[in-house]
Formats: structure tokens, sequence, C-alpha cells
């Protein structure tokens, strides 16, 4: 019996020891890539990476309102294999991200539409409307 414990209690011990050894891709990745440049003038680029393939990219410039105008990617595997891929601009007219994985807004129905086009109408005759 003692014997068989003993075994036992090895095995489970080296099963341990195989899990604990495991790659674990998120957990051990490690940065294969960092560039930053930055002008100091509100000029500056950025480029990382990662072993386990998170990649973002990332070029600024000053803005005409005072803030940083901004335009990337982004680019990662969800857990389920599925690859991500986000390009943006980021400006003094708002985030404005595209992707594949972001929803897509609804057409308008005809009588939306014909109402915007006789809104339209009204407005460039003149007629307002009070709130």
């Amino acid at each position: 019996m003692k014997l068989f414990l003993t075994r036992l209690q090895f095995l489970l011990a080296l099963l341990v020891a195989v899990v604990a050894a495991a790659p674990r891709p998120d957990k051990d990745a490690v940065t294969l890539v960092d560039e930053r440049h930055d002008n100091g003038d509100g000029n500056f680029n950025f480029k990382f990476e990662t072993s386990n393939g998170i990649n973002e990219e990332r070029v600024g410039t000053p803005g005409s309102e005072g803030q940083s105008n901004m335009q990337g990617s982004i680019r990662f595997t969800f857990p389920d294999g599925t690859p991500a891929y986000i390009v943006y601009v980021a400006d003094e007219n708002g985030y404005r991200p595209e992707s594949d994985l972001l929803p897509k807004a609804h057409p308008l129905p005809p009588h939306a539409i014909e109402q915007i086009r006789i809104a339209e109408e009204q407005r460039a005759q003149g007629i307002t409307f009070e709130k």
C-alpha cells in the first residue's frame, strides 16, 4: 500500500510539474517591439508588438483645437482564435474606429428618408418650427 501511495504521489507531482511548465501564451508573452518617439511638439509615433500577437501602432500630430490628433491600428486575437483588427482616427471630429467587429447601423426605412427630405425642403424654404 505504501508503494502504491508513493507512486501515486510521484505521478501527481509529475502532473503538477507538467501543467506548471506548460506555455501560457498570454501570461508568458514578451515584448518584441517597443518603439517610441516624441518630438516634444505634439508630434509622436508609437509601435508595440508582443509574442502573443498583440500589435499597436499610433502616430500623433498637434490638432487645431489644442488636442493631439492620432491615427493608428490595433491587432490581436481573441481567445477563440478570432482575429481582431481596428483602425482609428482621433481628432477634432472625435474618435472614429473602423473594424469588421463593430456593429453596423441599420439602413433607414423609406418613410424616415422621406421625412428627412421634407425637412430639408422646409429648411431651404426658410420654414422653422418653435421648440
